[in-house]
């Protein structure tokens, strides 16, 4: 855990409330079902509730590796480390690239909804303006930039007030949508089954934007050094994340297929949760989910940032990259070089997307592009759980299922997924997410031929790693009378 300056990052900020909090905070809600229902339509049309099932069970396989890899190394790297100490360090850093390049896109991505959103609550016909858009969606990327400076107890602090009203808001919208008489098209359990996609290559696309919906629950890893009882509270909370998101969305799209038409879900774009809202709720509700869009927006803005910076710190640290990167403020203990990096990288990015074309274009095209990374890296997790428990796969049935066959499925499918877009998606979306993935080899060839000694790994084996943990005692410290002020908040 040594940085360039001999400080690590401060552990035990994050309690498991905190964690949780977190992995639903890094899926974003409101902003997944806002940035890609429309473009969800666009691909698989009324069978969207059948991609997000369809994508979730392969998707449980990878959080459940994840939960199984932290269990036996807690580092900010996350997949970064693992792969490279099972696998092979090239794809180790290629993993680790694939989420740093993937967060910087979507720096972008988030932070232009966020600007369209806050000029349309202003007014309207402001929210047109893609350049006026670049801009104050950089003012809120500057702003949660100097949040993730703070520290982890500001972020979390920060990330439970803004979670917290998004949550109410879109639970209440669930119930009124239940309750709502109006309807467009006659509900159909058909929706959950794969008759309406056309070809494996539809199904692919589907699965793809599906990724992107659920992408960023892995957060809770990135900050495991900073989490109290991390090996077992960091996959605890990305099942629970993830199995709560899967309901909202759920929820969402189906209401979306019941109360609006297939035009008014096309002319919606990324404001279709706005004419969600004012369907249900008319004068009122398109402007409440337009709040709670915004506020879903920021905070998985700041749950990104903290996914790249950690990032960025673990590859500094291991000399992958510039070791100023692994460099930790004295007074907030965050890897302040890497955070300042991500933000001049992102101001470079707002001042592209000022200049090119319509908001809802580039999200369609960073959406799949990003799902491309996704697909990479979460693929290459699977399997390094597998080999790094491949010794006590067979002791039992329990660990045959959750630690060796479920993760293989999800593996497979993000693989798979990641093979068959190519040939489907366009080729601006194609050019970003193989040009990105392409553009980590320069980096990781440099710092190989420098000799860092993350390219001669300790390997990750499961039963050595289990037996020093156990043999180390408990990694949190004692409990006492006093309160410990370390972490924000807890059960």
């Amino acid at each position: 855990m040594r940085t360039t300056t001999n400080r690590g990052l401060q552990p035990n900020v994050l309690g498991t409330f905190d964690t949780i909090v977190m992995a639903v905070a890094g899926s974003a809600p409101a902003y997944s079902l806002a940035a890609t229902t429309a473009v969800l339509f666009g691909a698989v049309g009324l069978a969207g509730p059948a991609a997000l099932l369809y994508c979730a069970i392969p998707m449980l396989g990878i959080v459940l590796a994840y939960a199984r890899l932290g269990r036996i190394d807690v580092n900010a790297g996350a997949g970064y480390s693992w792969v490279g100490r099972t696998l092979h360090p090239f794809l180790g850093f290629l993993s680790g690239w694939a989420l740093v390049f993937a967060a910087t896109v979507f720096m972008v991505a988030g932070s232009l909804p966020a600007g369209t959103l806050t000029l349309s609550l202003i007014s309207p016909g402001l929210a047109d303006s893609t350049p006026l858009a670049a801009a104050v969606g950089a003012g809120w990327f500057l702003m949660m930039l100097l949040v993730v400076l703070g520290g982890a107890r500001l972020t979390v602090r920060a990330q439970l007030v803004m979670s917290g009203v998004e949550m109410l808001i879109l639970l209440g919208f669930v119930l009124a949508a239940v309750v709502h008489r109006g309807r467009a098209t006659a509900f159909d359990w058909s929706w959950f089954a794969l008759d309406h996609f056309h070809g494996p290559g539809a199904f692919a696309a589907g699965a793809l934007i599906a990724a992107f919906y659920y992408w960023g629950w892995d957060v809770t890893s990135n900050l495991s050094e900073e989490t109290r009882d991390s090996r077992r509270t960091a996959g605890l909370a990305a099942l629970v994340g993830v199995g709560f998101v899967f309901l909202l969305f759920e929820a969402f799209t189906v209401a979306v297929n019941v109360l609006l038409s297939a035009e008014e879900i096309r002319d919606a774009g990324p404001n279709v949760l706005a004419v969600l809202g004012q369907e249900i709720w008319p004068g009122v509700g398109g402007k409440l989910l337009v709040v709670a869009v915004l506020l879903s927006t920021v905070a998985t803005l700041e749950t990104t940032l903290l996914q790249v910076t950690r990032s960025l710190f673990a590859m500094g640290r291991d000399r992958t990259l510039p070791a100023a990167l692994g460099r930790v403020h004295r007074r907030w203990n965050t890897p302040w070089v890497a955070i300042a990096a991500v933000g001049g990288a992102g101001l470079l990015m707002f001042a592209a997307a000022a200049a090119a074309g319509s908001v809802q274009q580039i999200l369609s095209d960073a959406v799949a592009a990003i799902g491309l990374q996704i697909a990479f890296y979460y693929g290459l997790a699977g399997i390094a759980a597998i080999v790094a428990y491949k010794a006590v796969l067979f002791r039992s049935v329990q660990n045959f299922v959750l630690g060796g066959l479920w993760p293989l499925l999800g593996s497979a499918f993000m693989l798979w997924t990641f093979v068959e877009s190519i040939g489907v998606l366009s080729t601006t979306a194609v050019t970003i997410g193989l040009g990105g993935l392409l553009l980590g080899v320069v980096p990781l060839l440099v710092y190989w031929r420098k000799g860092s000694d993350y390219y001669r790994p300790a390997r990750l084996d499961a039963v050595r790693a289990l037996e020093a943990a156990e043999g180390s005692g408990p990694a949190t410290r004692p409990r006492t009378g006093a309160r410990d002020k370390s972490y924000a908040t807890d059960f």
